[in-house]
Formats: C-alpha cells, sequence, structure tokens
C-alpha cells in the first residue's frame, strides 16, 4: 500500500473571469483576478483551514502586468507563514510543468499542502493604455511589480530574426504547412480540418462561464476570411489564432491524500494527481530537423503513458493546448487518435480565451471538475510553451495509481541536430516548409521560406509582398503544397528573393 502522506490529490479547483468579449469590465489587475480564483478554490475543497496550512506555493509567471514576488503576495491573502514559494519563467507548459513538480514534492514528503495559481488581464491592460492611463496610475502594485519588459531575445534566436521567422504567428503557420503536407493533406484540406475542430471548440466555449468569446461559430465562419475575421497567414483567419486579450485567472490547491483526510475533504472531491513527463526542442526553431512533427511532445506523451503503464486508447478526457491548430492536430496524431476527436474542455485559446501562459490551468480546473462527475477513466492534460519548444503533460483520474505518483517532473533535452543555416546563398533549393503573413486588408505581405540547398545545407529568410503573392499563386488555390518545390533563391541579409518553378510535388 503507498504510503498516503506521498500520495498527491487535487482538492480545490477555481477559475474566473472579469468581463468578456464585447461586455468589458472595469480595468482589474492580474493579482486581484489571482486572489479571488485562490479564495474559491480553497472554497471549492468543502473544508476551513486549508489556506493557513498551505506550505508551497508556485506561480505560474504573469506576463501582462509584472510582480517580483506573486506568491509571497497570495501568502499574505491567505494567511500562509512562510510557506516554500517559486514563479516560473514565461512559458505556456508551466501550468502542467508545475502541477507535476507540486506532486513530486508531495512525493517525496517535503510538501503536504500547495497551492498553484496564474491568471492575466491583457484585457484591462489594453483598455488603459487605448483611454492613455497609466495601471500604475490606477493602484495597480509597482513594489514589488509593474509593467512587463521584454528583450529582442523573446522574438527567438539570431538566426531567426535574421531570417523573420519570429512571433507565433508567423512561425505556428510554418509547422502547419509541413504538418498537413506529411499527412497527406493539401493547403484547402488543413483549413477544412482546422475550422471543423475549431467550431467543435466554439460549441465548448459558448458552454462554460469562465470563457472569453461564448459565441458559437460554424466551420464556414471560422475559414472564411473577411473583414471581421482577416487573413493572418495563408494558414490561419483571426479566429484561429490565439486571443490573448483576456482577463482571466485559475488556482488548483493540491494536498498529499492524508492532509486531505485529516482536514476532512469529502472523497468525491478528490481527483489524483499521477504525474506526468516533460521535455524541450532546441531553441532556436531553425536548429530543429523536422518541422512537421513535434519530437518535444512525443517524447512527453511517450514517457508520461509509459510511466502510469497505460496507453493512450485507455484515456477518457484529453485536452490539448490550444494556441493555433497544429498543436491539438499534433497532439491527436501522437497519441493515435482520428482525427474527429476534439481535444478539449473548454475551447481552446481562440474562443475560451488565451491567457498568455496560464491556459492550461483552466484546463486542469475544469478537467478536475469533470473527473468528479464520475469518469473513472484517465485524463491528459497537455501543455506547450515557446515555438512547439516546450512541452508537458499530466495524468489526472478519479481512481488511484496503483503506484501513487509516477511522474518525472524533470524535462527530456532533446539535441539539435538539424544541419547548420548558411547566409548570402545564391542558388538551387528545395522548400522544406513555407508561410504568407498578409497585411489587415487581407493581402499577401511577406512570405517566410525555409529551404535545404543541394548540398544538405539550410537557408531560412523573409520576402518582399511580390515573392509571397508568388507563393500564394503556387498553391493553385490550395490544391498544392508548397513542401518539395523547387525554387532559385538569393539571400541578402535574411531578406531573400525567390523564383518558385512550376513543378510542386504531390
Amino acid at each position: 500500500m503507498t504510503d498516503p502522506t506521498r500520495i498527491p490529490v487535487i482538492v480545490g479547483v477555481a477559475d474566473v473571469r472579469s468581463g468578456r468579449a464585447g461586455s468589458p469590465a472595469p480595468p482589474r489587475e492580474p493579482l486581484e483576478l489571482i486572489a479571488d480564483a485562490v479564495a474559491n478554490a480553497l472554497a471549492d475543497s468543502g473544508v476551513d483551514g486549508l489556506g493557513t496550512s498551505v506550505d508551497s506555493i508556485y506561480a505560474v509567471k504573469t506576463a501582462s502586468w509584472s510582480y517580483d514576488a506573486l506568491p509571497e503576495l497570495i501568502a499574505e491573502r491567505i494567511g500562509a507563514h512562510a510557506p516554500t514559494t517559486w514563479t516560473s519563467p514565461i512559458g505556456g507548459h508551466w501550468p502542467a510543468a508545475l502541477l507535476d513538480r507540486i506532486g513530486s514534492t508531495i512525493a517525496e514528503g517535503s510538501s503536504s499542502v500547495a497551492l498553484l495559481v496564474g491568471g492575466e488581464a491583457q484585457a484591462s491592460v489594453t483598455a488603459l493604455t487605448k483611454l492613455g492611463e497609466d495601471p500604475a496610475a490606477q493602484g495597480w502594485l509597482t513594489a514589488p511589480g509593474g509593467p512587463p519588459t521584454f528583450t529582442s531575445d523573446d522574438l527567438g534566436s539570431t538566426e531567426m530574426q535574421r531570417a523573420g521567422i519570429f512571433a507565433p504567428t508567423r512561425v505556428y503557420p510554418l509547422f502547419e504547412n509541413r504538418f498537413s503536407h506529411d499527412t497527406g493533406h493539401n493547403p484547402r484540406q488543413s483549413r477544412e480540418y482546422s475550422s471543423r475542430m475549431y467550431a467543435q471548440f466554439s460549441e465548448l466555449a459558448a458552454a462554460h462561464p469562465c470563457s472569453w468569446i461564448p459565441t458559437v461559430r460554424t466551420s464556414d465562419d471560422i475559414a472564411t476570411g473577411g473583414p471581421q475575421n482577416r487573413q493572418v497567414s495563408d494558414t490561419y483567419t483571426l479566429t484561429m489564432n490565439a486571443m490573448p486579450f483576456v482577463d482571466q485567472a485559475a488556482a488548483v490547491v493540491v494536498c498529499s491524500l492524508a492532509a486531505a483526510r485529516d482536514f476532512g475533504v469529502a472523497d468525491d472531491r478528490l481527483v489524483f494527481l499521477w504525474g506526468g513527463a516533460g521535455a524541450t526542442d532546441p531553441v532556436d526553431v531553425l536548429a530543429r530537423t523536422d518541422f512537421g512533427r513535434s519530437a518535444a511532445l512525443t517524447s512527453a506523451v511517450d514517457r508520461t503513458l509509459a510511466g502510469a503503464g497505460i496507453t493512450a486508447d485507455e484515456l477518457g478526457i484529453v485536452d490539448a493546448y490550444s494556441c493555433f491548430p497544429v498543436v491539438p492536430k499534433l497532439l491527436i496524431q501522437t497519441l493515435g487518435l482520428p482525427e474527429s476527436t476534439v481535444p478539449s474542455v473548454l475551447g481552446g485559446h481562440s474562443f475560451f480565451g488565451g491567457p498568455l501562459n496560464s491556459y492550461s490551468l483552466h484546463a486542469i480546473a475544469e478537467v478536475t471538475r469533470l473527473l468528479r462527475s464520475g469518469d473513472d477513466r484517465p485524463a491528459l492534460v497537455h501543455a506547450n510553451g515557446g515555438y512547439l519548444t516546450y512541452q508537458h503533460t499530466v495524468l489526472l483520474s478519479r481512481l488511484q495509481h496503483r503506484d501513487g505518483y509516477i511522474g518525472a517532473p524533470d524535462p527530456f533535452l532533446l539535441p539539435a541536430d538539424a544541419p547548420a543555416v548558411v547566409h548570402d546563398y545564391r542558388g538551387e533549393a528545395r522548400i522544406e516548409t513555407a508561410t504568407v503573413d498578409f497585411d489587415r486588408d487581407g493581402n499577401p505581405k511577406s512570405g517566410l521560406v525555409i529551404a535545404s540547398t543541394p548540398d544538405g545545407s539550410r537557408i531560412a529568410g523573409h520576402t518582399d509582398a511580390d515573392d509571397a503573392a508568388a507563393l500564394v499563386r503556387g498553391t493553385h488555390g490550395g490544391d498544392r503544397s508548397l513542401v518539395g518545390a523547387p525554387i532559385t533563391v538569393t539571400d541578402s541579409g535574411g531578406h531573400i528573393t525567390i523564383s518558385l518553378k512550376e513543378e510542386v510535388e504531390a
């Protein structure tokens, strides 16, 4: 029998929203949203006294407003005395990774009551900025805290910046186009798959009380570009992109099974945290060998399932991080599930809302609620950070795992083994993947191309609007993929001019 002091269980969850799309609320600081979520999560346990007994507080870094000591601020609110505290770096994988870390600390006996928190108020920040008002002047905390700071390093590696391959709206379409080609979809079929999935996501969001956009959209609505749904890239319309301008927060309370019983938490509130695994691909996207798959995602999923001794077909609930359609598509493929699978409990970043780093904390809360309803099959929550860089998955269940906690919270680091990017190349090449940015009027703005040379080297760069339009024409209305297309290219400091030959591999 596994020692109940070493078995982690979720006993309380909550998420909150202030305002929603089309119905704004007065601006609120992230700390206040998070504090509300914490109070509700503690109350969700059904018992009194948990707050003062919290011995560790982990925070997912808030990106919309900076806090130097968010866990300590929460500790003051709940009366927790000198808990262990830790705040993550930037990254959407951290809710799952930190939950796994909490499970590990309980399993090793160094914690018995832990709190995991996160939240964003980007909608409030944006609203105040448009009014020309400083959040600090509204009383938002500046010591410790203040406006967030960013550096050029946040955009990607030096090679990525040279090539113009940075920002999520540019990078994820590169993955989408290669993934779709490798799975036999032309661009039109890829868009149909994305819009069909996201229409189902919108139905989930419309039914969730914490969602930001509670509007059901049809697949045609989502797929069709226009004034209210502009074409952002050749792969994605606006409604396929994450919506980060939200005010949302969530909190999760995790105890040892022994502590939960000592506090008198009812059995029907308990959800067992089995554990999970994580993996990290090279931070430099151009140092990766394959753009049509995620080696880190495969590693995280495989090791999570192997650690628990189960297979994908034994899962009940599956929730994918859904900043762009290619991410849930990759999870579906990795798990070997049919394309008709709807891998979400919330509705994805486009409709539920994308509270920057904290999205998957909301998923953990919702999965906990669903498991309490009686599904005995384990649930998998997936979280993604960076440019498909950081992957972590965790398993939750209404039933205890025979071995207690089975997680491995430290990520597995995957090597950079791609060919080097050559500069100022002139000559023949074949496209490995490519995408096109569109301007706000729906016109091709810039092409982004990664290609291989005859000697196996790699080139990467961005085009002007004319060559971007040529790339769009090269798809023949979406019936042909650009992957494998032969081109002639001239690279000058990352700006490339290309000539696309007529032959394109099917």
